[in-house]
């Protein structure tokens, strides 16, 4: 199947030639039947000469319900415009067609009717002329007429040529359904229609409604008017939601893969029409079939910021058009440079930011994000419509830092080195403390995450207890180390005895200073106040495994020459750590 909307001034014969095709009505409602005028979205299909299928969305060519005619337009990939040999080029053929060029659509094909009326020829040429400007470029062009029927079958031979030229459709893309219409079925529950242009629906999906928290799931899908197990892209879909109220969604909203898409109220965005500067304070943004008021901010001359009245599922590179309603006047394409764009609050921010927009060429580019984010969960580029993984047989685009946090190169290494820096200065500032809390440096680096700040970590920096720093005796502040030596020097030949409260005190190892170089493996802490050299452990285990075993506490003091003060502290540690056993008799022996 291909989907092809109608285009064109209104009474120039759009559903009488869809009706001809297709030999069904597609005007749906007895007010549009009684007045002989399109007024909403119309559907009908068929059969084409190939075998394929065309469907078709009829749109109303009165310029009251041109955001109706948007609607259907928006997700379609390709235009039957259709002029009227009696009257030629008309005010909404020239609105509809500028709708069409904002929109980028690039397929299509014209059909000049009444041809029975009138020569069709001078009708074509002009018609011809006008979308040759536009992006959809040379079109071919059938005469035909609906109450005749002369020109059908070529106009249906030239809608099988269009439907060969056509891209194939992105099945494997995130299902992005903009709902251009909503009811109940009695006995099914709502049902919402749509076109489907990238992706594929299956009956039992989950999916998420734009706007809402709460997901929504597939109870079954119809296509052409057939059930089907799944609906696969271009097609034009009828989606019955299970538990879903009537009056959850409508016209503009959207049916999403979860996780997949950035909600946003607050778009960049390059304008092909009018001058930035030209255009109002307020416009109405045209999207898939939503149609949002915006307020409007220039930036560069091609570049405006658009403040949206609720958010929408929007992608880096995705096409919408800009129109004045009350002059009923297309402003302008927009093709969408960013969907989470920084703040504009400092002086010449929005000066800088055009530059910056200015080198955007409105594809995703990866590389690019990352240098102008700096840092970014992989998540956040994939709903921004960024990819962030190869192609199969493609190099990698980018490996995380961490979790799935990526990073710009340039500006990793640049944290690493100030990282360093900050673990440096808080070393100098804060001498005795065993580094820099994870927390302190992660606000000072503004990093969102603490994974981060563990993964800038590099030796000879080591993270132990929630800090960042170097444990080592060596990293020992210049008094530090200086009361340690002397330590070794008074006891280095009696390791087993420790230094008295007030000598620990001379030497000037308070505290502080004892909890530094035990930390840096310089002193051994038996108890409060009580400190032996680092390898007194070993030395103890080898003096008292030459004891009698098992052995008591008096024996152990005198054979290690130390006081009580020491030597119960020292067995008591010597038993936690497995070097000793203590008997139930209060003896001891080494365990070997």
């Amino acid at each position: 199947m291909f989907v092809v909307a109608t285009a064109g001034h209104v009474d120039h014969g759009k559903s009488t030639l869809v009706r001809a095709l297709t030999g069904m009505e597609p005007d749906r409602w007895a007010e549009e039947r009684r007045r002989g005028m399109t007024i909403d979205l119309g559907f009908a299909w068929t059969t084409l000469p190939s075998g394929g299928t065309v469907a078709f969305v009829d749109v109303p060519g009165h310029e009251r319900f041109v955001p109706n005619m948007l609607a259907g337009v928006g997700p379609v990939p390709a235009a039957l415009i259709v002029v009227a040999a009696d009257e030629g080029w008309m005010p909404q053929s020239a609105e509809h067609l500028a709708a069409l060029d904002a929109l980028g659509v690039a397929y299509g094909l014209l059909a000049v009717t009444r041809a029975d009326l009138a020569d069709p020829g001078p009708a074509t040429a002009r018609a011809r002329a006008e979308i040759a400007a536009t992006s959809l470029g040379a079109v071919p062009a059938v005469a035909v007429s609906g109450l005749t029927g002369a020109g059908l079958p070529e106009l249906r031979a030239a809608l099988d040529r269009l439907a060969a030229r056509l891209p194939a459709p992105v099945v494997d893309d995130p299902v992005r359904f903009w709902v251009d219409r909503s009811f109940t079925v009695r006995g099914s529950g709502t049902v919402v229609t749509g076109t489907l242009g990238a992706g594929r629906l299956r009956v039992g999906d989950e999916l998420e409604l734009a706007g809402a928290d709460e997901p929504v799931r597939v109870r079954g899908l119809h296509s052409l008017g057939e059930a089907r197990p799944e609906a696969a892209a271009v097609a034009r879909v009828a989606v019955n939601l299970r538990g879903t109220p009537r009056d959850r969604l409508g016209r503009g909203d959207a049916l999403l893969t979860p996780g997949r898409f950035h909600h946003t109220d607050l778009v960049d965005v390059r304008l092909a029409g009018d001058p930035a500067a030209d255009l109002p304070a307020t416009l109405t943004l045209h999207v898939g079939s939503a149609a949002v008021p915006v307020r409007v901010r220039p930036l560069g001359p091609d570049t405006v910021r658009l403040r949206l009245a609720r958010p929408l599922p929007l992608l880096v590179a995705d096409r919408a058009l800009l129109r004045d309603p009350g002059r009923h006047h297309v402003s302008g394409g927009v093709r969408v440079l960013d969907v989470a764009p920084p703040p504009l609050a400092r002086r010449g921010a929005a000066a800088a930011r055009a530059q910056v927009l200015a080198e955007l060429d409105g594809r995703p580019d990866l590389a690019g994000e990352l240098r102008r984010r700096r840092l970014i969960r992989a998540g956040a580029l994939i709903r921004m419509g960024v990819p962030v993984h190869a192609e199969p047989g493609e190099p990698a685009f980018a490996e995380p830092v961490a979790g799935d946090w990526l990073a710009d190169p340039a500006y990793w290494r640049r944290l690493g080195e100030r990282l360093t820096e900050e673990v440096a200065r808080h070393a100098r500032e804060h001498p005795l403390e065993p580094g820099m809390p994870v927390d302190a440096l992660r606000q000072r680096l503004a990093l969102p995450d603490r994974v981060l700040v563990e993964a800038l970590v590099r030796p000879p920096l080591r993270i132990h207890a929630g800090r960042v720093g170097a444990a080592s005796a060596d990293a020992l502040p210049e008094p530090v180390a200086r009361a340690v030596q002397r330590v070794r020097a008074e006891y280095g030949d009696r390791p087993f005895r420790a230094p008295e409260a007030d000598r620990l005190v001379d030497l000037g190892l308070g505290p502080r200073e004892i909890g530094a170089a035990v930390r840096a493996g310089a002193l051994l802490r038996l108890a409060d106040n009580v400190v032996l050299l680092p390898d007194a452990l070993d030395d103890a285990v080898r003096v008292l495994a030459g004891l009698p075993q098992p052995f008591t506490l008096s024996a152990a003091r005198q054979a290690l020459d130390t006081t009580r003060r020491v030597a119960v502290p020292l067995l008591e540690l010597l038993d936690r750590r497995g070097a000793t056993r203590r008997l139930p008799d209060d003896a001891r022996v080494v365990v070997t």
